[in-house]
């Protein structure tokens, strides 16, 4: 593993966002194993090399999706986490569905926090998107706390909104906006 700056789509001082690759699968669905106690209830990553292989293609090839794998810049570019923009639609709404999670070994390092500040800029420049929405679990503190750190709003409340983990779940609705 290296920390090629040239690797990077953005980069900071201590994370990087690069796209997937298949040849991520053994590293990310490590990670993901290693982070189940850490992402239930709220996320189910992929954890084997052959459902990690559907979920890159999907980040990289679905012009509704784009995906980024956060990458530790002090640890020789090692992957940190994942931030995905899903649900991207065009046309006069220019928004996007924000998904994100750290890996349990980057955890409380802020690298996530690091991570959204280079995407928001490339979100709304290379990207075109004018609003990014993140739909949170009432009970998640944590990623609350990380999309309030990086200037998201609160606009409301979705009563079984999403289904996960074989139940439909209530979101509170955050969201940014270019000219925010």
């Amino acid at each position: 593993m290296s920390d090629d700056l040239g690797q990077y789509l953005t980069a900071g001082p201590r994370v990087g966002l690069r796209s997937y690759s298949l040849d991520d699968a053994e590293e990310f669905t490590a990670r993901a194993r290693e982070s189940r106690e850490l992402h239930r209830p709220w996320l189910f990553p992929p954890d084997r090399p052959e459902t990690f292989a559907a979920y890159a293609r999907a980040m990289t090839d679905d012009p509704a999706r784009a995906g980024f794998l956060v990458c530790d810049r002090e640890a020789r570019g090692g992957i940190a986490g994942f931030v995905n923009i899903n649900n991207i639609v065009r046309g006069a709404f220019l928004s996007g569905a924000l998904g994100y999670g750290a890996f349990a070994h980057a955890a409380g390092r802020g690298l996530m926090g690091d991570a959204l500040g280079l995407l928001l800029p490339y979100a709304f420049g290379p990207l075109g998107l004018h609003r990014l929405e993140a739909n949170i679990q009432p009970g998640n503190a944590a990623s609350r706390a990380l999309v309030l750190r990086a200037g998201f709003r609160l606009e409301g409340f979705s009563p079984a909104m999403l289904h996960i983990d074989g139940a439909w779940r209530d979101h509170e609705r955050w969201a940014v906006t270019a000219c925010s």
